[in-house]
């Protein structure tokens, strides 16, 4: 109430003013004193309310840009500046929050899109962008069914029955396998929140093939194995030369089954978090005389076999391990490579690396097959494979150990000219002050 009063004092002033001229004076001198007052009165108010309309015209309201004021209108601009500053405060801690709450959602591997009661995009993060081809900026307000037209989610978003998720296979844009969650809130709202699970969904289907191959393999030998048995058991009366041919294709395929296993086992121990890397120096000359001896052994002087060692030196590794790629890269050289052919087994330290390579004359290996040949029982020819005494699994180990050792493994291939399989170690793997 005070507030008020203390506004009417102008016209109060200028009234008694007005008053007191008209007394001393003519009465018409006084109206036209108390005129002439009122009429720079509104004149006056006209002027700081013109300036303040002004003033919420322009998009930039800082309390820097709000226009001086005389008497009582300092007071109003001066309480305008004080909420503005208030304003601005409350803004920029809003818009902090929200920053804040990007960063969250940018960082989390799932898609977030909001929802209205309708199924139109409110928002949602750069996630839910990549994996439903949403545009925020261009699909704001778009029905999501615009954008994700595979008819099971626009049935599972008509239904309402969110209490399962729905898993959409073959996304557009991205070869994509994406497990979708709605969760309904608020004022008939939606949180849509989709997942990638290309991943597992690969895993899985690894998972199947690893079980079906494994199946595969074990069931042969023992199929071999139960057959004769049973031809013996059946026929006590059987010659002694069909006896002994049974039990040594009894005992090839019951050292096929324990080679089967013992690779597995291994993969299983290379695989295994918990098993740590035993390092040590390696010398690797002697580890090469060693793998030689044992190719030759193993090519019963059916190839030949030439050990080129270019640089001496150790190597930081796990004698075991080393010992089994290079063998196995070496065993598999001498398996597809005919009689009378030629491997060359070599060391060298290149441009700072340590490279360790098995090269044939063998049959080679078409290009659609080098990227799969480390997989977990793929065959270029099962039937050859098997023949050889293969259990698919070499190649799998031999990129298990390389992994642990930060290796490399390069493959070069040509289809009845030879192969080659080459191991590039890192530097830091390489003892540098054992070279000569």
């Amino acid at each position: 109430m005070f507030g008020f009063w203390q506004r009417l004092g102008s016209v109060f002033l200028i009234a008694i003013v007005a008053f007191l001229i008209g007394i001393f004076n003519e009465a018409l001198t006084g109206w036209i004193t108390f005129s002439i007052g009122m009429l720079w009165l509104v004149l006056h108010h006209t002027w700081h309310l013109t300036a303040f309309e002004q003033w919420l015209l322009i998009s930039d309201h800082t309390p820097s840009s709000i226009p001086a004021g005389r008497g009582i209108w300092d007071n109003i601009f001066a309480h305008l500046a004080r909420f503005v500053r208030m304003q601005n405060q409350s803004q920029q801690l809003i818009n902090f929050e929200l920053k804040q709450l990007q960063s969250v959602t940018a960082a989390m591997p799932d898609g977030i899109v909001i929802l209205d009661e309708n199924n139109h995009i409110e928002w949602c993060d750069p996630v839910a962008e990549k994996h439903l081809g949403v545009n925020l900026t261009l699909d704001v307000d778009q029905q999501i069914t615009n954008m994700v037209r595979q008819q099971s989610f626009v049935d599972y978003l008509a239904t309402g029955k969110f209490n399962k998720p729905l898993v959409l296979r073959q996304m557009r844009h991205h070869r994509l396998t994406l497990l979708i969650q709605i969760v309904p809130y608020g004022n008939q709202q939606k949180l849509l929140i989709s997942r990638d699970i290309t991943s597992y969904e690969r895993i899985e289907i690894m998972r199947r093939d690893f079980i079906a191959n494994v199946s595969h393999e074990l069931r042969t030998p023992l199929t071999v194995i139960n057959g004769y048995l049973e031809m013996l058991s059946g026929e006590p009366d059987i010659d002694n030369s069909m006896h002994q041919y049974a039990l040594h294709a009894m005992t090839e395929q019951t050292i096929r089954m324990q080679r089967l296993v013992e690779d597995l086992l291994t993969l299983s121990r290379l695989e295994s978090t918990r098993d740590k890397l035993n390092e040590r120096p390696v010398k690797i000359i002697d580890l090469l005389h060693e793998i030689y001896n044992e190719a030759q052994s193993l090519s019963s002087g059916k190839h030949k076999i030439e050990l080129d060692i270019k640089n001496e030196g150790q190597i930081l590794a796990s004698r075991e391990e080393l010992r089994s790629a290079f063998s196995n890269l070496i065993s598999n050289a001498i398996r597809y490579t005919p009689e009378n052919g030629e491997i060359t087994i070599c060391w060298e330290i290149k441009e700072g690396k340590g490279m360790f390579s098995v090269c044939d004359t063998g049959v080679g290996i078409e290009q659609e097959h080098i990227s799969r040949l480390t997989e977990r029982f793929y065959r270029v020819d099962s039937s050859r494979s098997r023949e050889t005494g293969g259990t698919g699994l070499g190649l799998a180990i031999v990129k298990h150990i390389l992994n642990r050792h930060q290796a490399r493994l390069k493959i070069k291939s040509e289809v009845g000219k030879g192969s080659e399989f080459c191991i590039q170690f890192p530097e830091k793997r390489l003892i540098l002050n054992s070279y000569n």
